[in-house]
């Protein structure tokens, strides 16, 4: 990914679209500090929108939704016994154990994300304008 593709593909023909129809003014963006987002092309577009981004602490799992599952998931997989060793045999107990995670804990970490976020700002200062 680069931040030409970032801007051309994600910024315009998702994000300003979704600013513009669904959201208005309140749009608040929020993505993390991977290097392609991180361009003058992308802060420049972003300005050019009017979109206000959120800061991000660098490497910040902790406010990746995704990041959890997957390691609830690597858990479910560790915890096989005997070792999982053959990828038809590993590739069917991901697809199991997938279906297997209560959609309660999804839906507890799709709850505490407004808290985890309220952290991050308290933590960062303040959303940035660009």
């Amino acid at each position: 990914m680069t931040g030409h593709i970032y801007r051309d593909v994600i910024l315009e023909q998702h994000v300003r679209l979704f600013r513009r129809g669904a959201m208005g003014a309140e749009f608040l963006f929020m993505y993390d500090n991977a290097r392609h987002h991180r361009v003058n092309i992308v802060y420049e577009c972003l300005q050019l929108e009017d979109i206000t981004r959120m800061d991000w602490p660098a490497c910040s799992p902790d406010l990746i939704p995704i990041q959890h599952v997957w390691d609830m998931l690597g858990r479910r997989i560790e915890a096989h016994q005997p070792p999982l060793t053959f990828l038809p045999s590993l590739r069917r107990a991901l697809l199991d154990e997938w279906c297997n995670i209560p959609k309660a804990q999804i839906d507890n970490l799709i709850l505490s994300m407004p808290r985890r976020c309220k952290a991050c700002i308290a933590s960062s200062g303040r959303h940035t304008p660009y």
